[in-house]
């Protein structure tokens, strides 16, 4: 039974309130502010910053400091302890643990209730209300979404009550019961802790059943599609799952993996829907077939603000600029105050503000004054891969420093799709470079005529390092990524002892 024309009629209020973000955006974030001061104006933060008398962006942006993880520390632990009312209403029972930082300690992100139901999940809810809207010949709802999550594996020991975990583990044991109708796998399969125990259980409960759509990082969901391809012989996944129709993905850059997925699918039938959910709130989704760029979110419990990259100015929605790229900040109905989150995001168009993600504010490479960004490394690997044909499972870059003997030069550690010979890989490690230069101007500079850094190496990495270094790291996961870029060769160099002791 196809329920999608149902669902059609309930999402299709979600698709008028974003004619808003079009023509009133600047209104529609205000309203989103006073609301989010008012519901905090009796909590330690909001006390302490007098959030009952701001009455204007002005005054907000004067008195409220914009804040790193480090300085909400504090507030966030107590709210952890089970103290009440510290960066938001009530008492915080939910904490989404994220590493992301190149050092990989770990964060612990609140999840009020106020976000779970009117962040997270709506969020969830408009991604399939704009998918719905874009594709008229769905039937999503005539089977079950195959949603990959992670677990409740923390790094430390939460009072009695208080659940950490991944933010895919807190959404899915808080998910409305009606939705685990329409969902595989089980909630304790979904929940399982080990990955190499749960990879073969997901593949055991998904393969009988009619999945329609799929959701979660590319990355993770490829070693399930292959293991799955793998148990059942079958060459194409539309093989296995007939009437699967999309991808709703996040997480990391899709592009660098498209010609895998293409490779794998019927393309005929697969769609691909880019979008923005963090740990630290749902933010924007795709829109329209003509672009990824992804439509921000402005309705769901977040204001938004950007640093330039300069650090000299801090911009609200209505003033940033199509075509500039900026640090991005959220103030958030989990208690996130003025909060830089450490994505960088490129403005796309205005009214409404779509956007994409450049890259992490920590994670770049300039070593020699080069200034390579994480959105430079994915086209250069995506141009790569298209021109070759070799695939990319997964990267880490850093630089060589320059020796007495040896001028400098970036180091690439490449998990390939299968296993080039020396030469392939060298040959991709040449175009590799060329499309680097191509992408960036200063990359290009420094390696005109080898002035300042040699042509790029690359070390093909064996099958699953990455996957040891994460399980070293107790992160492997549906959720967890691997580092692009580092500016130092703490990460590789960790990452290279585990591949020298697999050869």
């Amino acid at each position: 039974m196809d329920f999608t024309p149902v669902a059609r009629l309930f999402f299709k209020n979600r698709i008028a309130a974003a004619h808003d973000f079009a023509t009133c955006g600047d209104e529609v974030q205000l309203r989103q502010l006073r609301s989010l001061l008012n519901a905090a104006r009796h909590t330690a933060y909001g006390k302490l910053y007098g959030f009952a008398d701001i009455d204007s962006y002005a005054k907000w942006s004067e008195r409220v400091p914009v804040v790193s993880y480090e300085e909400l520390k504090p507030y966030i632990m107590k709210a952890l302890a089970g103290e009440r009312d510290r960066l938001w209403r009530g008492t915080t029972t939910h904490f989404a643990q994220s590493s992301g930082t190149s050092d990989g300690r770990s964060k612990f992100i609140p999840i009020t209730a106020d976000s779970f139901a009117k962040c997270h999940y709506r969020g969830a809810s408009d991604v399939v209300a704009h998918y719905l809207n874009i594709n008229p010949h769905s039937r999503l709802f005539s089977g079950k979404a195959f949603i990959l999550g992670g677990s409740f594996a923390s790094t430390i020991t939460a009072p009695k009550g208080v659940h950490v975990g991944d933010l895919s583990a807190n959404l899915i044991q808080n998910i409305n019961p009606v939705a685990n109708l329409f969902r595989v796998p089980s909630k304790q399969v979904a929940l399982m802790e080990d990955w190499e125990k749960k990879l073969p259980e997901l593949v055991r409960q998904s393969i009988g059943e009619n999945i329609t759509n799929l959701s979660g990082v590319p990355s993770w969901f490829l070693s399930v599609l292959k293991k799955v391809l793998e148990t059942t012989g079958a060459t194409c996944i539309h093989q296995v799952w007939r009437n699967l129709e999309v991808f709703f993905h996040g997480g990391i850059n899709f592009e660098p993996y498209r010609e895998i997925y293409n490779s794998i699918c019927d393309t005929s039938k697969m769609h691909f829907i880019n979008t923005y959910n963090a740990s630290e709130g749902f933010f924007a989704t795709q829109t329209s077939w003509d672009t990824t760029a992804m439509m921000l979110l402005l309705d769901i419990g977040v204001f938004f603000e950007f640093r330039t990259l300069d650090g000299s100015k801090v911009l609200p929605i209505w003033e940033v600029q199509q075509g500039e790229t900026y640090a991005l900040i959220i103030t958030a109905n989990n208690g996130l105050w003025r909060y830089e989150i450490g994505d960088t995001v490129t403005i796309e168009s205005l009214a409404p503000v779509k956007i994409s993600i450049a890259g992490r504010t920590k994670h770049f490479i300039n070593a020699f004054g080069e200034e390579l960004m994480v959105h430079n490394a994915d086209a250069a690997i995506t141009a790569t891969v298209k021109a070759t044909g070799m695939g990319v499972l997964n990267y880490t870059a850093a630089p060589v420093y320059a020796s007495r003997e040896e001028k400098g030069r970036h180091q690439w550690l490449v998990e390939f799709d299968g296993d080039p010979d020396a030469e392939a890989v060298r040959h991709f490690a040449m175009l590799l470079d060329e499309n680097l230069r191509k992408e960036n101007s200063d990359y290009d500079a420094k390696r005109t005529d080898d002035l300042f850094i040699t042509r790029l190496e690359i070390v093909k990495a064996t099958p699953g390092v990455f996957d040891a270094w994460l399980k070293s790291t107790g992160k492997l996961g549906g959720q967890r990524k691997i580092p692009r870029l580092s500016n130092d060769r703490k990460i590789i160099d960790t990452i290279l002892k585990l591949n020298n002791k697999a050869l």
